[in-house]
């Protein structure tokens, strides 16, 4: 959305919004330029329906979001109080109906939110001009729907989108590829991979005729099929836009849905840190620079309806902001580093207090650094939990529901690592695209204990066929035995491994709709 196309706000929050700002900057917060827009529920709800961007491509699913969102806030079951997008400048959205303390406190959330986009290393890769990107995308998706049809081009978005996961979250990070065969698509200059030079399969009789001796000498051949991709390929979308049978117009959608899942991974490999931290900062310059008495009873409802933990998942906002704390209270009582790790008494860890002052400073590093991955593992601790009475939750067969299953610190750490790596996804990688030297693709899950949910990989497997257009298979473990599920475009099939006594069928599976 062009700047020019913003509507100004009015001069009372306009002299808001630079209060604040100048507050979040005192406060050594570092942000693009910020951009607010006054819009009514209506208005706010079909923004974010479609992830926050005013215009992209047309689909159903944004219109089911656009509904739910409605109903939620007409019925007053909720509403959204602070919508910013990771751009440069970043674009923020001020509901209308709110009352001022609540802009207040929405301008220092996005203050929070648009510092963590710049600063954070793991939006480092991500596109800073994803507004335009996102309307750019919408443009070429119409055009192809007046080309080939709604229908074909929206199925195949759907397709598309549910394979959206299956990408690499680290690869703009880390190099896995030789510069030689490395592909990267670029829809205006249609590049194509590059390929080391290589002999023809041929008969020996026409060896001679098919490979001429002269020239370079090619390296050989392993005896055998060539095995595609080398080695396992964890980004699978990349894989199927280099491999798969796809025409122009169905390639250019795939590459356009794998760059929007790229820009939005790192919201959800940092959700807790994000929340956290513009929650941190929110809190901050509202208790100490944007409270009236009339508008402390109003702030703290609002405040506190966000903090507030929920008895069947976790609260992002909570976890964040408590851990930020208890980081900055430890790094200024200088409680860590080696003697205060061997200190064993309990009474003297508690007041622990070397007036090391260092607290501030070092939440930002971890701002700076970290993803929720990393910043659990580091630094959540037996003391924390504790504090907090967190706990490891689990199904209880007998009484059909989950409850409380321990509350030992190594549990619910382990548990709440397990739920974030990935971003809480299954690692699955493509093994081979030539499987039994057919042409079939073969895939595997990383299994971690957590069984794939046989309904969802059902549709992956039917998704993935779609664009492979021959049979797929995934490996996987279940009940604890080896597995293979396949999907040739017509039937679904299983085949478990030799250990397997009593073997289920796939229908019976599914029937179960086991697994996470």
């Amino acid at each position: 959305m062009p700047l020019h196309e913003l509507a100004p706000l009015p001069p009372d929050l306009a002299a808001m919004q630079v209060e604040i700002e100048g507050i979040a900057r005192s406060y050594g917060l570092d942000f693009f330029p910020t951009l607010f827009e006054l819009v009514d529920a209506d208005r706010l709800n079909e923004i974010a329906a479609k992830g926050g961007f005013p215009t992209r491509y047309p689909h159903w699913r944004f219109g089911m979001e656009y509904d739910q969102l409605s109903k939620q806030y007409n019925y007053g079951l909720g509403k959204i109080y602070e919508l910013v997008i990771n751009n440069d400048p970043c674009y923020a959205y001020l509901m209308r109906s709110n009352m001022p303390v609540d802009q207040r406190l929405v301008m220092a959330h996005v203050y929070g939110h648009c510092d963590f986009f710049k600063c954070n290393a793991w939006f480092a890769k991500t596109n800073r001009k994803m507004m335009d990107e996102m309307a750019n995308h919408g443009s070429r998706i119409r055009r192809f729907m007046d080309e080939f049809g709604v229908e074909p081009v929206e199925e195949f978005i759907d397709a598309c989108n549910s394979l959206d996961n299956l990408i690499d979250i680290h690869a703009p990070h880390i190099k896995r590829r030789d510069d030689c065969c490395r592909y990267d698509f670029d829809p205006d200059k249609k590049e194509k991979r590059k390929q080391p030079a290589q002999r023809f399969a041929a008969k020996g009789y026409m060896d001679s005729f098919i490979n001429p001796r002269g020239g370079e000498t090619p390296q050989e051949e392993p005896e055998g099929p060539r095995k595609v991709p080398e080695r396992p390929e964890r980004d699978v979308l990349l894989f199927l836009l280099e491999q798969a049978p796809l025409m122009a117009w169905q390639h250019d959608v795939l590459a356009i849905l794998r760059e929007e899942a790229y820009y939005f991974a790192p919201q959800g490999q940092t959700k807790i840190m994000n929340e956290g931290w513009a929650s941190y900062w929110h809190s901050t310059i509202m208790t100490k620079h944007g409270l009236s008495p009339t508008d402390f009873i109003c702030y703290c409802d609002h405040h506190s309806g966000t903090m507030a933990s929920s008895p069947d998942r976790l609260n992002p906002y909570k976890l964040g902001i408590e851990l930020f704390r208890d980081i900055e209270d430890r790094w200024n009582r200088g409680a860590f580093g080696k003697d205060y790790s061997e200190c064993e008494v309990a009474e003297e860890r508690r007041q622990w207090d070397t007036k090391a002052g260092q607290g501030r400073d070092k939440i930002f590093e971890v701002r700076r650094t970290h993803n929720d991955l990393t910043f659990i593992d580091t630094f959540l601790t037996l003391d924390f939990v504790r504090e907090q009475r967190m706990f490891k939750f689990g199904w209880n067969e007998s009484a059909e529901q989950y409850e409380i299953e321990s509350r030992a610190f190594p549990k619910v750490k382990a548990q709440l690592l397990a739920s974030l790596t990935n971003a809480g996804r299954p690692i699955i990688e493509v093994v081979d695209g030539n499987y039994r030297n057919r042409g079939e693709l073969y895939l595997e899950h990383r299994y971690a204990g957590v069984e794939l949910d046989t309904r969802e990989a059902q549709d992956t497997l039917r998704n993935l066929h779609r664009l492979w257009k021959r049979p797929v298979h995934i490996a996987t473990v279940l009940e604890e035995v080896d597995a293979v599920l396949s999907f040739d475009g017509k039937a679904f099939d299983i085949e478990k491994g030799e250990a397997a006594e009593d073997v289920q069928s796939l229908d019976e599976l599914l029937g179960n709709g086991r697994g996470a």
